[in-house]
């Protein structure tokens, strides 16, 4: 890794003046709030199915829901009982919530007795070994995208991947590509000034991103059966509920979502470019790994893992933010971006919001898009070895101590109190606030005021109120957290869902199931032979038969 502190090409040139201030002038004079309009927004909310006495399901993904596999909108993830709900990508923050709230009502139509978990941390549990894997079917692709699952478990265990978050995807309009790239004055090509300029926003998403865990963390407690058997040095809240006192997230912290495979093989994905980004997490794929290899690979017929790679895939590998394009049928997340580019940048550090009843609301995607642009206008220096350390210890500390008074976190290898960073990086984002809403005192501008005053007072933070109402209600965490489930199950199913919608729900899952029925029937590999050919990059079925997905998850679907 490069230990200095240069700067790559930055598409912020000399003539911008006044910081970002200067850079939104220029750029709403030029259009540039016009031109936002046509950016994008996507999200992903991934929900625990359980039972009304709050454990998780062991019945299989609903079949009136639609296959898993191949359905656009609503998948699973590492579980049967994992649910993941996806908006396409849309025009503003309202249409997300509005689509992300369809889906919820159509799910609770299919659900029965049973409730999504209304939080990031799992539900009480029961044994690991019962948690079932998520199935989609006898296909080669299907039985990889098992085995995928398997091998996560292996690694890591089951309970960790039962962890929800929110993802939140975002795209930025052509239009806007076009005026910022006039303004630079940057010579590059379209495409390699946009990736650039993207890989930039991210690496600056790093820097800053222990602010989202901070003002929206959710997750400051975890029922004790999720570490059980564990050392761990979390507090007792109460006899179930385990804690640290100052927790903002601890789905962020080291109890949370991890690669361990760090520890030992020293992987670090390289985010000085989009080339280097696909180099570093091809090298990890490709590279045996000898803890893996120590699992196996096959264990009688059945597959323990993909292969004994320090990653089996690309989305192994855990990270805040990433770089992403949509894969075609069996193409592998690395080659899509190596040739198509970064058509969207996802951030996954959202805590599932206990209090919104679709697990996000209007005052998260509001600040989320802001800094999002606020980042990627930002100059943006490579990451050396020393900052990298202080952004791994930064994220851990926040999402441990965030709100603990006078924390303090690093910054240019000195202290500097969190309450002064956050502050300074609001009072900078106010510019974009303005040129997003195209005037002083929009929607998002007013939205920054608001997240100042979680500054101010982190008692106003969602980790507090959720320590706060545990206090009040004399409740634990999985009590609390089920209340919570029920009571956004009975207010999704008071508002019908619109006719037409429910109709274009039922079709959606009708063509799933027909699709995977298309694949499994063209299968002519056994599985052994497919795999060896995925990985190679050699899969290649006629496209009338597998039309694109517009889903990503990273993995054969």
């Amino acid at each position: 890794m490069n230990d200095d502190l240069t700067l790559i090409k930055s598409p912020q040139p000399p003539f911008f003046k006044g910081g970002l201030g200067g850079i939104s002038t220029q750029l709403i004079a030029a259009g540039g709030t016009a031109a936002l309009r046509g950016n994008r927004i996507g999200l992903e909310k991934e929900a625990l199915r359980v039972t009304a006495d709050g454990h998780f399901a062991t019945t299989p993904h609903p079949f009136t829901l639609g296959a898993a596999f191949t359905h656009p909108q609503i998948t699973t993830d590492f579980s049967e009982a994992l649910i993941e709900l996806i908006t396409p990508p849309l025009a503003d923050a309202g249409a997300a919530l509005a689509a992300l709230t369809e889906i919820h009502q159509f799910v609770y139509q299919q659900l029965g007795d049973e409730r999504l978990w209304a939080t990031s941390m799992p539900c009480r549990l029961r044994h690991a070994e019962h948690i079932p894997l998520a199935r989609y079917g006898s296909s080669n692709a299907a039985t990889m995208k098992t085995a995928y699952r398997r091998g996560l478990g292996n690694r890591y265990g089951r309970t960790m991947q039962l962890i929800a978050g929110v993802h939140f995807n975002f795209s930025l309009a052509d239009a806007f590509w076009d005026i910022y790239q006039d303004q630079t004055l940057a010579p590059e090509a379209a495409a390699d000034f946009r990736a650039e300029a993207q890989m930039g926003m991210i690496r600056n998403l790093q820097r800053i991103g222990w602010l989202v865990p901070y003002l929206f963390g959710a997750s400051p407690v975890v029922d004790a059966s999720f570490v059980a058997g564990q050392a761990t040095d979390l507090q007792r809240f109460d006899a179930d509920t385990l804690c640290y006192p100052f927790a903002t997230s601890l789905r962020m912290g080291d109890i949370g979502y991890q690669n361990k495979q760090e520890e030992g093989a020293g992987i670090k994905a390289n985010y000085d470019s989009l080339d280097a980004y696909v180099r570093s997490l091809t090298w990890a794929i490709e590279t045996p790994c000898p803890r893996y290899e120590e699992i196996g690979i096959k264990v009688g017929e059945r597959y323990a893992q993909l292969n004994a790679n320090v990653l089996q895939i690309e989305n192994e590998y855990y990270s805040t933010v990433r770089p992403k394009q949509p894969p075609h049928w069996l193409e592998k997340p690395t080659l899509a971006l190596r040739r198509r580019g970064i058509r969207y940048v996802e951030l996954r550090s959202l805590d599932v919001n206990i209090f919104e009843p679709v697990g996000v609301g209007s005052e998260q995607l509001l600040f989320l898009d802001t800094l999002m642009l606020t980042c990627l206008l930002q100059p943006s220096p490579r990451i050396n070895a020393r900052e990298r350390r202080d952004i791994d210890d930064n994220q851990v500390v926040v999402a441990h101590r965030g709100r603990e008074p006078g924390l303090e976190l690093q910054r240019d290898r000195r202290a500097v109190p969190l309450q002064h960073w956050a502050t300074e990086m609001l009072t900078e984002m106010c510019a974009v606030a303005e040129l997003l809403d195209g005037a002083a005192d929009g929607a998002r501008s007013r939205n920054l005021q608001r997240q100042r005053e979680k500054i101010a007072d982190p008692e106003l933070t969602p980790s507090a109120q959720i320590l706060d109402a545990l206090r009040q209600h004399g409740e634990s965490f999985a009590e609390f957290a089920l209340r919570c489930s029920e009571q956004h199950r009975q207010q999704l199913q008071t508002t019908a869902l619109a006719a037409e919608r429910h109709a274009e729900f039922v079709q959606l899952a009708a063509e799933s199931h027909a699709k995977q029925r298309a694949i499994e029937a063209a299968d002519d590999l056994n599985f052994d032979d497919f795999l060896t050919a995925y990985f190679a990059g050699e899969q290649s079925p006629p496209a009338p038969l597998f039309p694109r997905v517009e889903r990503d998850d990273g993995e054969p679907a």
